[in-house]
């Protein structure tokens, strides 16, 4: 793989667009999971995709981090074109924070050091200062006191909010958050959106997926609807959630609502 400065693949996007898809195709084993999906983020925007599970959402972020490779269409992200070739993975991916379901925490390392492992050795950043930006992020994720202990002594509310901070110490431009609370028990669900919220308010660019929809319409610019595999509807929550235009929109809405 090639460096993003000896590569075509890395330029400044003049449109502002800090994620551009255009109609991305994606199937497995003959199912169509992405067809014809197209969107755009703006800097600093925060977006929420919603729809019945198997819509193509999971995979689509996945897409874009490139873990999963596209069948056709374009994807770029940070200006980074993602499905070229020579696509440097290393520096895309240091790019984009994601955060999945399950919080993949080494159970070996104290909080501190999960956080500080990636800086330290893809980043290469000193130790004492990778240290100092792991406890301030510790502090905004409110677990400044769990500096010490490890994955297994904590809840899963407190692993997902561990996993955010560990992302963010790479210092991404876009984070991605794909069903963050699914497997939470109700109790830590709002300390985890509340960190997504906090996120979200620091100017980050933000790609949630998500089925709560109280939480979607209060922290988005703007909701997607999506259903197999393609974008149905997509307005500002307000206009999306209170008069959707397309009937499966509606109907979904109304069953989880």
């Amino acid at each position: 793989m090639t460096s993003p400065s000896s590569t075509t693949s890395h330029k400044p996007n003049p449109s502002g667009k800090q994620i551009v898809v255009r109609q991305l195709q994606k199937s497995f084993n003959g199912n169509t999971v992405l067809n014809d999906f197209s969107l755009e983020i703006d800097q600093s925007e925060i977006v929420c995709l919603i729809g019945p599970s198997g819509s193509g959402k999971s995979t689509l972020l996945r897409t874009l981090n490139g873990l999963t490779p596209v069948d056709g269409g374009e994807i770029e992200v940070c200006g980074i074109r993602v499905n070229d070739p020579q696509v440097d993975l290393l520096a895309l991916r240091r790019r984009i924070g994601l955060i999945f379901q399950s919080y993949n925490l080494f159970p070996h390392l104290s909080v501190l050091d999960n956080i500080t492992l990636a800086p330290t050795s893809v980043l290469n950043e000193p130790i004492e200062q990778a240290r100092d930006y792991a406890r301030e992020l510790l502090c905004k994720v409110k677990l400044e006191h769990k500096a010490d202990a490890f994955p297994g002594q904590l809840s899963g509310g407190q692993q997902q909010r561990v996993a955010i901070a560990r992302s963010l110490a790479m210092r991404p431009d876009v984070m991605m958050f794909d069903e963050v609370t699914a497997a939470l028990d109700p109790e830590t669900v709002k300390e985890v959106l509340n960190t997504i919220r906090d996120v979200a308010a620091s100017g980050m660019t933000c790609l949630i997926v998500t089925h709560e929809m109280q939480f979607a319409r209060d922290i988005a610019d703007r909701v997607f609807f999506t259903d197999h595999g393609r974008v149905v509807e997509q307005a500002p929550p307000e206009q999306l959630f209170s008069a959707p235009q397309d009937p499966r929109t509606r109907r979904f809405l109304e069953n989880c609502l």
